[in-house]
């Protein structure tokens, strides 16, 4: 069975005790940070060997290092094969610096865009600019509502209600 697939299973699992799902988090939350803290360091070098390899470097189990994986994927320059890896397929964890940085605004993951070593990457303008922008990119902007009276959108000089307002 391919550790996604079994890293979902335990991750996600409905039938698990919601305390045990919880710790399973919260030791998942604190190894991504410390990840994340290391990777930041030195963001422009690819760290790069099989998800086994990967996972005693950074001093965690096999399906931690797979649920860092699929978190990560998205923002990496080139996307691992996650769906069939297993422990010896060789995967890179080369990022794409502002993309990981809005994924993680993305994911509400303030423990990761808050780290500190993002001020050595970015400065703190850059920061704020990249932190509006993924908000702003979800945020859903509603037209200006027509009413029945206004003139009609088509630019037809008619009341709205008059023109594409009929019947409607």
């Amino acid at each position: 069975m391919a550790l996604l697939k079994q890293w979902r299973d335990i991750a996600y699992s409905e039938k698990a005790n919601k305390g045990d799902l919880q710790r399973l988090w919260a030791a998942y939350f604190q190894k991504e940070k410390e990840i994340y803290q290391i990777l930041l360091k030195n963001p422009d070098e690819e760290v790069k060997g099989t998800v086994k390899e990967l996972a005693e470097k950074y001093n965690i189990d096999l399906m931690t290092m797979t649920g860092f994986l699929d978190g990560i994927d998205d923002s990496l320059v080139e996307h691992n094969p996650i769906e069939e890896m297993e422990e010896d397929t060789v995967v890179s964890l080369k990022f794409d610096k502002e993309l990981l940085y809005k994924n993680m605004v993305g994911a509400g993951a303030d423990w990761l865009y808050e780290l500190e070593e993002w001020k050595d990457i970015f400065p703190e303008e850059k920061l704020k600019e990249l932190y509006k922008e993924q908000k702003l990119s979800t945020t859903i902007v509603k037209g200006d509502r027509v009413y029945p009276n206004d003139p009609c959108p088509c630019g037809s000089g008619k009341k709205y209600k008059k023109c594409c307002g009929k019947n409607k």
